[in-house]
């Protein structure tokens, strides 16, 4: 009797320590749970590393971002200050000894210090916009920034006074500028931005650039501070030369500024070597494509000899920082959908230290990430897996590589996540080797076949990897073998790949989303009956293009697309940068061209029960494009119904809400149609 009870007991412990260590599927409220590392900086000696940490406010629907130091051992995690408000730009000065940083405040944000020993603070600044692109001296005792500097509108007509009292309409808005409006922020005040000094024991900040021209992106001060080197484009016709930019330095004294560059094409993101002879900078001459690989420069610090030293890296290159001995750059660069940190010599050779660079994207697995690198040559990184967003990485002088955060591991650790497997296939068109990856319900069941979601990325001129996303979670959660694929046109296999789409969009990068449908249902993965489709922007271009081409589908979301080449050229906030790099001339000039890669022109095919969705405050892809599918879908007496959401931009998702509701939305549409 005693053994009996002695394995009914144990049998009850078994059952109970299942049932304990189950994990529910991510879930929509696990959204506002998500914190990620943004912007690590690790201090010059290598022993500290600040960084934003950044998270959601479910009472406010909006992220929050405070920062946090922490040991390179991954010891002593604190926060920096004890302030509750919004913090970022963390920036160590030269010797270590203090922490530049930004700060929100009633009035806007503001430059504060933190003193590392005493661990005090103070407002250095009392400034009229926000600074950005925060630099220090070398020798410690001045911060430079960006801010713009509003300039009045023009005046057309001059109205009569309204009476005291009057409630009149407010006054006509007035604009002569090319770009005068930005998708996310909406109208653009009129105003330039400039480049200013303050010392770092605070006071008043003093404006060292001057005209009627935007200055800033990254800036570096040369070894003995007298100068700065920026990025402009300071031509008479640098409105309409918008693709261009050149290295400029200013005198930080008599204000005196000097061109350095004078390629066709953008140059920016001066780096000052380390002795003060060179500067490395990135940029590319010009061809006028759709998709170009941005390049890495030195030349010499009065801008002679110019040298292309990463000709042979077929990768775009951003983010560079000088080795401390001044024999070659750090970088960052993608390479098939995957980020890496990587160091190049002045002679050219590249070597890879770090990869899954990423994870400051949470929504949908796009590039993303930041580094910085300390005197010993230390890394600090943001490293990203499909199980988690950003966290923070270190990367010692042996390359060697450990994580020293787990911010997530609170309500990640307690979910099952859908698994995430790399796939390549070859195109049917050309035989080129497709990228890919799929992404398989939790507690997935090989014995079965799953319904098969398409998720089209953005851009085109982008690239998905493996890297943490919320959206594509919760569609696997929901039971989709979700398919997210880098057909051609996609960044990080080479300009030639990258540039396929040039003239030619949508083009064969349809068939390549197709062939790996196939491939899937091929390999008895996903059941050829039960196919969706979905994508946001040129992924919603793709969803619209495929049930145009095909009725194969069952049910499809077509989030903010560009429907009509013609009309959308010219309303989007960036309707001046489309001629010739998209397809030739403007569309009253090749009217027939822009009619052809519309697909709104196949809409007389779609026979797929369709979901147009949008935000409100579009501007990148206006409402009226995806108007133009649900109105013409209606006139058909096709299945459709039109999601509009209040307050949501190009970036349909930034707020943790509109993401929710995005993906909620998609998959109520979908399950109606899967039977």
């Amino acid at each position: 009797m005693r053994k009996i009870c002695v394995v009914v007991i144990n049998i009850l412990f078994i059952q109970l320590s299942v049932a304990q260590v189950e994990k529910e599927p991510f879930q929509f409220l696990d959204v506002f749970e998500l914190e990620y590392v943004s912007d690590p900086q690790i201090s010059p000696n290598g022993e500290q590393i600040v960084y934003n940490r950044r998270g959601f406010d479910i009472m406010k629907d909006g992220s929050k971002g405070s920062l946090w130091v922490i040991n390179a051992d991954g010891t002593n995690h604190r926060k920096l200050t004890s302030r509750e408000v919004g913090e970022s730009q963390a920036r160590w000065s030269p010797s270590g000894d203090r922490i530049a940083f930004s700060s929100a405040t009633n009035e806007g944000n503001e430059l504060y210090m933190y003193w590392v020993a005493s661990g005090q603070i103070a407002k250095l600044s009392q400034l009229p916009a926000s600074p950005g692109s925060l630099t220090w001296s070398p020798d410690g005792k001045h911060l430079a920034f960006v801010m713009k500097v509003e300039t009045k509108a023009p005046v057309i007509a001059k109205m009569p006074s309204a009476p005291k009292g009057a409630e009149w309409a407010k006054p006509a808005r007035i604009t002569d500028r090319l770009k005068h409006e930005a998708d996310g922020s909406g109208y653009i005040t009129p105003g330039f931005s400039h480049i200013f000094l303050i010392s770092a024991e605070g006071g008043t900040a003093r404006q060292i650039t001057s005209d009627n021209f935007n200055h800033g992106g990254a800036l570096s001060f040369s070894q003995d501070g007298k100068s700065i080197y920026f990025s402009s484009n300071r031509n008479e016709d640098w409105e309409y030369d918008f693709r261009n930019s050149e290295i400029y330095k200013v005198d930080t004294q008599t204000k005196v500024i000097q061109q350095l560059t004078s390629q066709n094409g953008p140059d920016y993101n001066p780096k000052v070597s380390p002795d003060g002879r060179k500067i490395a900078f990135i940029g590319f001459k010009d061809k006028v494509q759709a998709y170009q690989t941005r390049k890495l420069f030195v030349m010499n610090s009065d801008g002679s000899q110019r040298k292309l030293i990463s000709g042979n890296l077929d990768r775009s290159v951003s983010n560079i920082t000088w080795d401390k001995q001044g024999k070659g750059l750090y970088f960052i660069y993608d390479d098939k959908g995957n980020t890496k940190i990587a160091h190049i010599s002045l002679g050219g050779t590249v070597k890879t230290i770090a990869s899954d660079v990423g994870g400051t994207t949470l929504g949908r697995p796009y590039a993303s990430g930041s580094y910085s690198v300390s005197n010993d040559g230390t890394i600090a990184y943001t490293e990203t897996r499909p199980e988690f967003p950003a966290e923070l990485a270190v990367v010692s002088q042996k390359n060697k590589s450990s994580r020293i955060t787990n911010l997530n591991e609170d309500i990640l650790g307690h979910r099952t996540l859908g698994k995430v497997e790399e796939i390549w296939y070859k195109s049917s068109y050309d035989g080129r080797d497709i990228q890919g990856w799929i992404v398989k319900p939790p507690n997935y069941d090989a014995s079965k076949t799953y319904p098969l979601l398409v998720e089209n990325h953005g851009g085109p001129i982008l690239n998905y990897g493996d890297r943490f996303t919320a959206e594509i979670q919760l569609y696997a959660a929901a039971g989709y073998v979700v398919f997210y694929p880098n057909p051609r046109g996609s960044t990080s296999y080479g300009e030639e790949f990258g540039n396929l789409l040039y003239n030619n969009y949508p083009g064969q990068d349809y068939n390549d989303v197709m062939d790996g449908v196939d491939a899937l249902v091929n390999k008895d993965i996903v059941d050829n009956d039960r196919l969706f489709v979905t994508g946001g922007s040129a992924g919603g271009i793709m969803t619209a293009w495929m049930i145009g081409k095909n009725n194969r589908f069952k049910a499809a979301v077509v989030a903010k697309p560009v429907m009509n080449w013609i009309s959308k050229t010219l309303v989007a906030d960036n309707y001046y940068g489309y001629a010739n790099s998209r397809y030739p001339g403007q569309p009253w000039e090749n009217f027939e061209t822009y009619w052809k890669f519309s697909p709104i022109s196949l809409v007389g095919n779609i026979e797929t029960p369709t979901m147009v969705m949008v935000g409100l405050n579009d501007l990148r892809t206006p409402p009226s494009e995806a108007k133009q599918l649900y109105h013409a879908l209606k006139l058909r007496k096709i299945e459709t119904v039109l999601v509009e959401l209040p307050g949501a931009s190009h970036g349909i998702a930034r707020r943790p809400s509109q993401l929710i509701s995005k993906v909620a939305h998609t998959l109520a549409w979908l399950k109606k149609y899967d039977e």
